[in-house]
């Protein structure tokens, strides 16, 4: 019987997930949510689709890196270490938007 979740295969991989738990901790807070999508130039609608986009993940940690209270929190919220959010990070490359 197989395994019903796949385990990442690599560090590009678990960065993903990372910034995929980045992005839903946005979305648990409208402010800082609406703050990403303004600066980012994603609209609501097109959320979705563009998660899926390494690059687009990328500038998600960017946005929360920028501000220590707000790595703090979602270090906090995921139980994830600092350090492995900045790897996770530095894993994705550069950013589509800036």
């Amino acid at each position: 019987m197989r395994p019903m979740t796949k385990r990442p295969q690599n560090s590009r991989q678990v960065a993903e997930i990372v910034a995929v738990q980045a992005l839903t901790f946005l979305a648990g807070a409208p402010d800082k949510l609406g703050l990403f999508l303004s600066e980012s130039g994603i609209g609501p609608e097109t959320l979705r689709s563009a998660a899926a986009d390494p690059k687009f993940l990328a500038g998600v940690l960017d946005f929360i890196m920028r501000d220590d209270a707000t790595v703090k929190a979602f270090a906090d919220s995921s139980q994830l270490p600092p350090a492995t959010i900045a790897a996770a990070r530095d894993a994705l490359g550069e950013p589509n938007w800036e």
